[in-house]
């Protein structure tokens, strides 16, 4: 198997599936707190263009609840989850605009491996039907993948 590129041709959009309980409690969230422009939808799914990327918040309450969680830089973090990794400043601005919307958050935003090649700032909170969201940012995006 040969290793990808390290200057790869432009990024395609990921696509994403995932449950919620109620699907107007996720067009709030997802289109109103977090600003995604909606797509296409039905009486059990919506698409969401989150930052160029196609998510879908599909009907399914018996499938939403609180992820495991394993231990990392003191913080319990959500196994399972999605997020985007943003420039530093429109993070900034995020987490501002989050907090001032009273997002509650599982990891405060902070940054982690400070002085080191991987420095990153990062943010952890929860939808309404308990999905968790991760956003990050570097300082240097070439630092993505640094060891």
């Amino acid at each position: 198997m040969q290793a990808p590129a390290t200057n790869p041709a432009p990024m395609s959009p990921f696509h994403l599936a995932f449950p919620v309980h109620d699907l107007a409690a996720a067009r709030r969230f997802y289109g109103g707190t977090l600003g995604c422009p909606e797509g296409r939808s039905s009486e059990e799914w919506i698409d969401f263009n989150f930052y160029g990327h196609q998510i879908v918040a599909h009907l399914a309450p018996s499938e939403t609840g609180t992820a495991q969680r394993n231990a990392v830089d003191g913080h319990g973090v959500p196994v399972r989850h999605f997020g985007i990794v943003l420039p530093m400043a429109e993070f900034d601005a995020l987490a501002e605009r989050l907090k001032s919307q009273g997002i509650e958050f599982i990891i405060e935003p902070y940054l982690r491996f400070q002085g080191q090649p991987g420095e990153q700032a990062t943010m952890f909170f929860l939808d309404p039907s308990g999905n968790a969201i991760e956003i990050k940012a570097f300082a240097d995006i070439t630092r993505l993948f640094a060891k």
